[in-house]
């Protein structure tokens, strides 16, 4: 199989926060060589028995420190290998032209696919809708339009001043059913809190999927029990090297190793990754 890591945190880690980079499982390898060099990384993906990563990057200066510069970065390290790594960007909620931003960020750097961290942004995914954040129609507008899938993080952070009320995933209802052709991610599958709700937004909208990232593989059935019937809608990943991530081959091996059929684990590590983050168009 043609595995993807649909979510790897490949960042500017120089731009963390000390208190949020001692929370990584590899502390604050911000000199390490696989930032350095993404050929370093696309060795490791090798050792991993990974094919594709998607890079998730973001921009949450008050919470973490990552400013807009971390889409020039995840740009940039993609063109090493663009055909396996999938350079993931972000935007402020409240930018003043999230449209023409976004079309920059496809257009000129590649960007192919747009992440917002609720909880480390500190807006609700819904904001829109009261007008409190009127640019977010604008954000899922532009990355409808362009098809951009978005990745919104879903469940509890334990980073320092992260607001978890922003967490839920039942906010993420009133975009799945005012963009219904926008590809949207439930990043981490509302775990440890709101899993049932995020696999009732999988199961109920065609263009929402559960990714189960963050997750000890050794417990995705307790959090996760339908996953094989739900594995029509589930993309793998790893959150490495978030906390208690330690090693890509490790997850992937325990993820193989659960009792599902060999049908849904293809959907679930190969198919459904390449619908949602396709292969590049060959010239």
């Amino acid at each position: 199989m043609g595995i993807t890591d649909c979510h790897v945190h490949i960042n500017p880690l120089w731009e963390m926060r000390p208190d949020a980079a001692r929370l990584l499982a590899h502390g604050h390898p911000a000199e390490s060589r696989i930032l350095r060099e993404p050929t370093a990384f696309l060795e490791y993906l090798d050792r991993s028995g990974v094919e594709r990563a998607v890079l998730v990057n973001y921009v949450a200066a008050e919470v973490i420190g990552y400013t807009e510069s971390a889409n020039d970065f995840v740009s940039a390290y993609a063109r090493a290998d663009p055909e396996r790594l999938i350079a993931v960007g972000g935007i402020r909620p409240d930018h003043p032209d999230p449209e023409r931003e976004i079309e920059r960020l496809a257009r000129d750097l590649g960007i192919r696919g747009i992440k917002l961290h609720p909880p480390h942004q500190l807006f609700s995914p819904n904001a829109y809708v009261d007008g409190k954040l009127p640019s977010l129609r604008g954000v899922y507008a532009a990355c409808e339009r362009l098809r951009l899938p978005v990745i919104i993080h879903t469940g509890t952070s334990i980073f320092p001043r992260a607001r978890n009320k922003f967490s839920d995933p039942i906010f993420v209802e009133d975009v799945a059913l005012d963009f219904p052709d926008l590809t949207i991610v439930l990043a981490h599958g509302g775990r440890p809190i709101w899993m049932e709700t995020a696999t009732f937004l999988a199961r109920r909208f065609p263009n929402v999927w559960l990714e189960v990232s963050g997750v000890p593989p050794s417990r995705l059935l307790t959090y996760f029990p339908r996953l094989a019937q739900l594995a029509e809608k589930t993309l793998f990943g790893t959150d490495w090297p978030g906390p208690g991530v330690k090693d890509i081959r490790a997850n992937l091996d325990a993820f193989r190793a659960l009792p599902l059929p060999a049908d849904a684990q293809r959907r679930i590590l190969d198919e459904n990754p390449r619908r949602v983050f396709p292969p590049l168009k060959s010239s």
